[in-house]
C-alpha cells in the first residue's frame, strides 16, 4: 500500500480576510489532471474536510536521494462572487497535514478565467542557484543603510518574486508569519525532527529580520524587503502549501531571532542543503536533520554550525497587533482586562467565523471562554487546549485585526 498524507484547503476573501463558504475544490493528480479524485466544499469557516491522498514513502524525505519525496496535486477552486484559482503542484508528504491556504479576489467581470499558481519544486529536490555568500553582520555605518532603532517583528514583508535586478518581477505583501511558513515549507521537509525544524526556522527568521532591520534593499533604492531568489535570499513561492508541523513551530517562536554578543542586528544566518551545495561556514540542512536525529536541541544544532556564541533572542515589539502578550497563559480561573480583551476579540471574530461560540464579556476566564478558544484553535490549526498561550494570543490578534479592518483604519 502507498503512504498517505492529508490535505485541508482554507479559503478567505482577499478583501477583509473573511472565510469563503460553499466554494468547490476539485482535486486531481498532477500526473492525470483530467481525472478528478475528489470534489470538496468549504464550510462556515471557509475550510474543506481533511482528506487522505497518496504520497511516496516516508524514507524518501528522510535521506537525500534521487526519488521525489512528495506527490503533487492540482486544485481547482471556484466560489460564487470570486475569481477562480487553480493551484498546479500542491505538494504532499507522507504522514503530514498539508495546509493549502488561498485568498480569492472578488469577481470583477462576468467572464472570469482561472488564475494559475504554479508551484515549483522543493529546493532540496529541484535545482536552484546557490546562495551568494554575504557577511552575517552588515556594516551599516560604511554602507549608509537606514536602520531601525530596535528589532521589530513586522506585520508584513514585501517579497520581490525574482532576482534583485528583475524589474519585471511582481512584489507581494505577505504577512510575516505566513512568509516564514512558506519559506520553511520550500526549504526543509516537514517530516524532520521538531528540533531540526526549529533550528532551520530560527535561521530563516533571523535572516529575514536582518533584511528588515538593515532595510537592506531599501537602502539600495528598491521598494521591497526581500526577494524569492535563492541566490540572494530564501525560496518563497506564491501559493505554496504549508504544513501543520511547520506552522505550529512558527506560531510558537515567531518573535525569535539569532544574535551574537554585542551585535544589535539579527544575524544573517545563511544555509545550504549540504549535499548538492557545500557551504562549510553555513548551516547544512541535511546535516541539521542528522543532528536532530541524534537528539540535539535547536540551539545545539545552530551552535554546531555558527559557533558557541550564537544565542536565541526575542523581539520586544510585534507590529500590527492591538496589545502585547501579557507574559502568562490565560486559562480557567484567570481574570482581568487581558481576559476581557480576548473575549471581545473572539466575539468580533465569531461574526465571520460563526462556528466559534460568542461569549459573555466579563473578564472572567470560565468554561465558556475556554470552549470558544478551543473552537478557534481547531479552525486555525493550533493545539486544542482551550488555553490562550503565546501562539494562540497572537493568532487571535492577527485574525481580529484582519476581520475588523483595524490595520486599514490605522
Amino acid at each position: 500500500m502507498p503512504d498517505v498524507g492529508t490535505l485541508q484547503v482554507s479559503l478567505v476573501s482577499n478583501r477583509g480576510k473573511r472565510p469563503i463558504t460553499d466554494a468547490a475544490v476539485e482535486i486531481s493528480s498532477a500526473g492525470e489532471p483530467d481525472k478528478i479524485l475528489e470534489v470538496l466544499k468549504t464550510d462556515l469557516s471557509g475550510q474543506t474536510e481533511v482528506i487522505e491522498l497518496e504520497t511516496p514513502p516516508l524514507e524518501y524525505s528522510m535521506e537525500p536521494g534521487l526519488n521525489q519525496p512528495y506527490s503533487e496535486y492540482n486544485l481547482k477552486v471556484t466560489a460564487p462572487g470570486f475569481e477562480p484559482v487553480e493551484v498546479s503542484g500542491s505538494q504532499m508528504l507522507s504522514g503530514q497535514l498539508a495546509l493549502q491556504n488561498l485568498s480569492l479576489e472578488p469577481t470583477i467581470t462576468e467572464t472570469a478565467s482561472y488564475e494559475v499558481l504554479a508551484i515549483g519544486p522543493h529546493t532540496l529536490y529541484g535545482d536552484y542557484p546557490p546562495k551568494i555568500a554575504e557577511s552575517e553582520v552588515k556594516d551599516v555605518q560604511a554602507t549608509g543603510e537606514v536602520v531601525l532603532s530596535r528589532v521589530v517583528i513586522p506585520e508584513y514583508v514585501i517579497v520581490h518574486d525574482g532576482a534583485v535586478s528583475d524589474n519585471t518581477a511582481k512584489n507581494y505583501y505577505v504577512l510575516y508569519k505566513d512568509y516564514i511558513k512558506n519559506v520553511a515549507s520550500c526549504e526543509i521537509y516537514s517530516t524532520w525532527p521538531k528540533e531540526t525544524l526549529k533550528a532551520n526556522i530560527l535561521a530563516i527568521m533571523s535572516f529575514t529580520l536582518n533584511r528588515v532591520y538593515t532595510e537592506w534593499y531599501r537602502g539600495k533604492g528598491k521598494d521591497f524587503t526581500i526577494t524569492s531568489s535563492t541566490a540572494f535570499d530564501q525560496k518563497w513561492i506564491n501559493g505554496k502549501n504549508t504544513y501543520h508541523s511547520i506552522s505550529n513551530v512558527v506560531d510558537e517562536i515567531f518573535n525569535s531571532y539569532l544574535s551574537r554578543p554585542e551585535v544589535t542586528q539579527p544575524i544573517l544566518t545563511q544555509y545550504c542543503d549540504g549535499k548538492k551545495v557545500s557551504c562549510p561556514e553555513f548551516m547544512s540542512q541535511w546535516g541539521s536533520k542528522a543532528l536532530g536525529d541524534d537528539g540535539l536541541s535547536a540551539i545545539e544544532i545552530l551552535r554546531y554550525y555558527y559557533g558557541e556564541d550564537m544565542y536565541i533572542n526575542e523581539a520586544e515589539t510585534i507590529s500590527g497587533v492591538p496589545a502585547s502578550y501579557p507574559g502568562y497563559e490565560l486559562t480557567n480561573g484567570t481574570s482581568g482586562p487581558k481576559v476581557r480583551q480576548i473575549q471581545e476579540q473572539l466575539n468580533v471574530i465569531a461574526g465571520d467565523y460563526p462556528l466559534i461560540p460568542k461569549i459573555k464579556v466579563d473578564g472572567i476566564y470560565g468554561p465558556a471562554t475556554a470552549n470558544s478558544v478551543k473552537v478557534f484553535q481547531k479552525i486555525f490549526h493550533l493545539p486544542q487546549t482551550g488555553v490562550v498561550d503565546f501562539a494562540t494570543w497572537y493568532k487571535i490578534s492577527q485574525i481580529y485585526v484582519a476581520v475588523s479592518r483595524i490595520a486599514e483604519l490605522t
